[in-house]
């Protein structure tokens, strides 16, 4: 049984589909005001910011792509509360890491430089500061080269690979795939570093605030290549296709931020480009997406990333995919069911409890987060925060 929801008949996006919120998810109401959402998740912010390596712009206990998120979140929480308490940070620091490795590629992933080019421009919609502007601008023209285009997929060939590329997968063109990596060598096109901020996310970002349509083009081209390519018969987003020779990455390689970049990404193109088929494609898959078993269960907690001893790359996925469903909250002010959804899916992750804590009162009394969202508590890890922050930031707007 789900809830009932009426859609109010503005709605431009309409899907033949339930965007009812399962009654078996826990605890998908929160009342608090406000000021206290805002306190909450500036309060877990402060408790991160102490980790912060001065000398490097990144944080103790994460990894680069993770610390860049971390800055990300700094920048949406003065954005959706309307301060600069996060400002001088954010600024300073994003301008540090630029200066140390050009292009923020510091070890040669396209997606490592696409978090931090990303974090920028969300410091740009924060303060406006049109260095960090160009620093996204740099990373989308470096990123650039290694992107196929069609005239490439026809010759089988890019320039700055050694191999040669496959025209077509299934029959499909593999023009707009993004590769993972820069060297010469890597046959990888992945759905982080396609969907992720470059070609969709950073592209259409990037054609919001300048106008151009090279930034509109772009985006449209590699979101074309993920739904021709990259999404499975449950509308989630699968993770590589090889372009040498377009083997892909094992079915039961479903990650949530893989949907959430995705979904995020066309939130902002439906917006650019006036076009309701990519909100309807962004609907379907985020409907999916928080409804699966592939990382949640029945009570729709995300189980991915819940290491408590050491930190991995899973742990910061789910909140790039709170952030990536924020997005679309955002920009789809007339749909209240999906912002219904949205809400109460925000919520499950922040006031679940088990049989010896409510979460909540975590958050009240010292804004420390677990990495595994069912609890119990545990000592203060930074891989744990950064798996929250965005959640608590992101609960500023959708309650």
């Amino acid at each position: 049984m789900r809830l009932h929801l009426t859609l109010i008949s503005l709605v431009s996006c309409v899907v033949a589909q339930d965007l009812g919120v399962p009654l078996s998810w826990r605890k998908f109401n929160n009342s608090r005001p406000l000021s206290e959402r805002i306190t909450i998740a500036q309060n877990a912010i402060n408790q991160m910011t102490p980790q912060l390596n001065s000398a490097t712009g990144e944080f103790n206990g994460i990894g680069y792509w993770q610390s860049g998120n971390v800055w990300s979140v700094l920048a949406n929480q003065d954005h959706l509360a309307g301060t600069t308490t996060n400002k001088a940070l954010v600024v300073n620091n994003l301008n540090l890491v630029f200066s140390r490795w050009a292009h923020y590629d510091q070890f040669q992933f396209n997606d490592d430089a696409m978090w931090w080019a990303q974090a920028a421009l969300y410091g740009y919609r924060a303060y406006g500061d049109t260095n960090l502007l160009a620093h996204a601008v740099d990373v989308w023209t470096h990123v650039t080269g290694y992107v196929i285009t069609a005239a490439q997929a026809s010759a089988r060939k890019n320039p700055n690979k050694s191999f040669a590329l496959e025209s077509t997968c299934n029959g499909v063109t593999m023009a707009g795939g993004v590769f993972w990596r820069p060297t010469t060598d890597d046959q990888s096109v992945n759905s982080v570093t396609t969907g992720h901020v470059l070609y969709i996310t950073l592209s259409a970002f990037l054609a919001e605030y300048t106008k151009n349509a090279t930034y509109t083009n772009a985006a449209i081209l590699s979101a074309n290549w993920i739904k021709s390519h990259n999404i499975n018969a449950n509308n989630l987003v699968l993770d590589t296709v090889n372009a040498f020779d377009c083997s892909t990455s094992p079915a039961t390689w479903l990650f949530t931020y893989n949907s959430g970049k995705y979904i995020e990404g066309l939130s902002v193109l439906a917006a650019v480009t006036g076009d309701a088929s990519w909100n309807t494609l962004m609907i379907n898959i985020l409907n999916a997406a928080v409804k699966t078993t592939a990382w949640e269960g029945s009570d729709g907690i995300i189980t991915e990333g819940v290491s408590t001893t050491s930190n991995n790359d899973g742990v910061g996925f789910k909140a790039i995919f709170i952030r990536g469903i924020h997005e679309a909250w955002t920009r789809n002010p007339n749909n209240s069911a999906l912002r219904i959804l949205i809400h109460s899916y925000g919520d499950v992750q922040i006031l679940t409890c088990d049989s010896t804590t409510l979460f909540s009162t975590l958050l009240r009394m010292a804004a420390r987060i677990p990495s595994n969202w069912h609890g119990p508590p545990q000592a203060f890890t930074s891989w744990g925060q950064l798996a929250a922050l965005d959640v608590l930031t992101s609960n500023i707007d959708t309650n």
